[in-house]
């Protein structure tokens, strides 16, 4: 519907330039180029290439030492040791960027990243302040902020993927949430809490994705839908019961809500697709989620009524 819709207007049909970046290509060109910084520092200075780690990473010591700077500066930043660190990551927001970005917005889908990576990280440092030599990186908690959330939205979605990029598995969204969910579980009371080393040397921040998916879990559940983050949304208020005169009152709130929720009357063509414009001006930047049903309706009248050329 909203492609169609699209296809009317005339910018999108050529006549004037398109964007081409989007946000999400340049949060992954960010992530790419904090990597290539590392793997070029490591490369040309070896061992003291890994000081850009021990300087932007987050640590109880560099957050004391920058003012809690690398909370954020953190995310930009992959295991050098490790490629597939930064290369799941990159890949994961790449698949998960593409189905959230038209339901939540840029600027949401953005928000939604940054703070859950952003719990990830808190919750990671109320577990490691005591370990000044511990040293976390990436963006691996906002993803699993993003995963709860597209998992919220599509819970019996199919999912194909090479595990280990080898074997082909087919699993439902939700089923790969509770499978991380548990693996962290086991993680963090297995590895992370006794400090027991892993093989190879790894290290995994399973505090942090717990946290992350916290993050993505309270945004759906009380913030996505909330009448204080969509006004829009919002129920009007109504008088007691008990109050003289509760029904001459009620009426006139019952005709500004449906003031509100009708879209402006649209007498001729030329107007009905101004009004349209407009939607998908706002499904552009806040996504399909903040359309009010009255908005919703006008999108479908139109995409029977509006001539197409």
């Amino acid at each position: 519907m909203v492609v169609g819709m699209l296809a009317e207007r005339p910018y999108m049909r050529g006549e004037y330039q398109r964007e081409t970046t989007s946000a999400l290509t340049w949060l992954l060109s960010a992530l790419a180029a904090g990597f290539v910084v590392q793997m070029g520092l490591s490369l040309w200075a070896g061992p003291a290439g890994d000081k850009l780690e021990s300087v932007a990473g987050l640590s109880a010591a560099t957050v004391k030492a920058t003012w809690g700077a690398t909370v954020l500066s953190h995310a930009l930043l992959h295991s050098s040791r490790f490629i597939l660190h930064g290369l799941a990551n990159g890949l994961l927001l790449f698949f998960l960027g593409r189905e959230l970005v038209p339901l939540l917005g840029a600027r949401r889908f953005l928000g939604l990243l940054v703070a859950a990576n952003l719990v990830g990280a808190l919750a990671w440092l109320a577990l490691h302040w005591q370990r000044p030599g511990d040293v976390h990186l990436g963006v691996t908690a906002g993803v699993c902020g993003l995963l709860v959330v597209f998992a919220a939205f599509n819970p019996q979605q199919r999912v194909d993927f090479l595990l280990f990029f080898l074997w082909p598995v087919t699993l439902k969204a939700r089923h790969i949430v509770m499978t991380w969910l548990g693996l962290d579980l086991l993680g963090l009371f297995l590895h992370e809490i006794p400090a027991t080393p892993l093989p190879l040397g790894l290290g995994l921040s399973h505090s942090a994705h717990l946290g992350g998916m916290i993050a993505g879990l309270v945004y759906f559940r009380f913030v996505h839908h909330a009448g204080w983050f969509n006004p829009l949304d919002r129920d009007v208020a109504t008088l007691p019961a008990w109050l003289p005169g509760r029904a001459e009152a009620v009426a006139a709130p019952a005709t500004a809500t449906a003031g509100l929720d009708a879209a402006p009357p649209a007498t001729s063509p030329a107007e009905l697709r101004a009004e349209v414009d407009r939607i998908l001006d706002k499904i552009t930047s806040e996504g399909l989620a903040s359309l009010t049903p009255a908005e919703r309706r006008l999108l479908d009248e139109a995409r029977h009524n509006l001539p197409r050329r």
